[in-house]
């Protein structure tokens, strides 16, 4: 016999998902229209704005690929990597890997760097793999949640236009919680996701693409037979996916509206709402929000007794690794702070499966309740594990960080505020 969907109440404090925000399902819940419906090319439109004010440009390529985060980077590797291509990969954790296997599988010619899981690089090393390579594309990612560090940016658009490269970036365990300006930074290609820092659901992949980058797309499009009038290009070397084919993509979102899919209405409406409610906090309030709590988390479990994993220096705001004592047995407290309280926390992968605990604070929970909350609950399920611990100490630690922080720190900046005023 089936049963009503009905899911257990969580509070998601892990790398990702997180808890989404109560207006954003107030969004996916909202009457679906036709594809060209005027009110729904409209709110697309609409959608491709609000998408340029979150990534800090003006590109015109700016779209949603309907998939998870990880459809939007394959979109963008497939569609600028032919067969034969050279692509650079920096590999600094499970992410890196991932740009790796996907560029490989798109045909590619795929060189790596890597460098110890916790560390990030020097501008000066990937310029020296660049040169040596002599990539098409720089494909690297801003923040990788699997090690929590933050790739600094800022100087590689500079590097990739020295040697005719394009630079490509994953931010979506990033984007919304820590600095990441498109034009500033001379970034040609970023893709993103809806299910950390802006609070959403999982399923919508924001992609934005430089004029440099839409060129090479052009020199790949083909418009599929169905759909095709006199003139519309038919590429010897189409982009090897239908699909997630950025060529077609464009040609969808633009002005031609030429049918690829049926648009998915409902994320749409989700990841429309996701952005409409960080530009409505601001982007640069938002940021400052993520690193509060964050560093509140990190304070907080340093007060417990517990080690922090990698370069702090280059942590990621939202989400901080947690070295497991070696006293405990890590799946034993994460069960226990899931069973007992409600809250899931996550482990990580490779070398640091079973070394760490991954903590996030990002989105709709990077709230201070959120915060206490989460040590509350980790200091019991460590005190009922054996493994001791000052009583209250994290709590009292992260309520410290928020103290100093001001008035008006303490609310999550207006998230957990906002969302209560438009609660039923």
């Amino acid at each position: 016999m089936s049963h009503p969907v009905n899911p257990p109440a969580r509070l998601l404090m892990g790398p990702g998902p997180i808890t989404a925000d109560p207006r954003v399902l107030r969004a996916l819940s909202t009457p679906l229209v036709g594809q060209y419906d005027p009110w729904m090319t409209a709110t697309m439109n609409q959608t491709q704005e609000l998408y340029r004010q979150v990534f800090g440009t003006r590109n015109d390529a700016t779209v949603l690929v309907d998939g998870t985060s990880r459809a939007g980077i394959e979109a963008v590797l497939v569609s600028l990597l032919a067969p034969g291509d050279r692509v650079l990969v920096p590999v600094f954790g499970r992410f890196g890997h991932l740009l790796e296997e996907i560029a490989r599988r798109a045909g590619a010619e795929v060189h790596t760097i890597e460098t110890t899981w916790g560390q990030v690089f020097t501008p000066s090393a990937i310029e020296a793999a660049v040169a040596a390579t002599k990539p098409k594309v720089l494909a690297i990612v801003q923040g990788d949640t699997s090690t929590t560090m933050n790739q600094p940016l800022d100087e590689l658009g500079a590097i990739c236009d020295r040697h005719g490269v394009l630079l490509y970036t994953d931010a979506t365990a990033t984007i919304g919680g820590n600095p990441l300006e498109l034009d500033a930074w001379r970034i040609d290609a970023v893709s993103a996701g809806l299910q950390k820092c802006l609070g959403g659901p999982s399923g919508s992949a924001p992609v934005s693409l430089s004029a440099r980058a839409v060129d090479v797309l052009g020199g790949r499009r083909s418009v599929e037979a169905g759909i095709r009038e006199p003139g519309d290009e038919v590429a010897d070397e189409p982009i090897r996916s239908n699909y997630l084919d950025l060529a077609m993509i464009l040609d969808y979102w633009g002005p031609r509206r030429l049918n690829h899919h049926t648009e998915a209405a409902s994320m749409l409406y989700a990841a429309n709402e996701c952005a409409r409610i960080l530009l409505d906090e601001g982007v640069d309030e938002a940021i400052a929000r993520h690193e509060l709590a964050g560093r509140a988390m990190l304070t907080g479990v340093e007060a417990l007794g517990l080690r922090v994993f990698g370069d702090l220096a280059h942590r990621m705001h939202n989400v901080v690794a947690v070295e497991i004592p070696s006293d405990v047995h890590g799946d034993d407290v994460r069960s226990a702070m899931l069973h007992d309280h409600g809250i899931e926390i996550g482990t990580s992968f490779g070398p640091l499966h079973g070394r760490v605990w991954r903590i996030g604070t990002m989105g709709y929970n990077a709230r201070k309740d959120t915060v206490v909350t989460t040590l509350a609950a980790l200091e019991n399920a460590l005190r009922r594990a054996g493994h001791p611990v000052p009583q209250g100490g994290g709590v009292d630690a992260a309520l410290d960080v928020y103290a100093g922080a001001g008035a008006g720190a303490g609310a999550g900046a207006g998230v957990g505020v906002a969302a209560a005023r438009v609660a039923p």
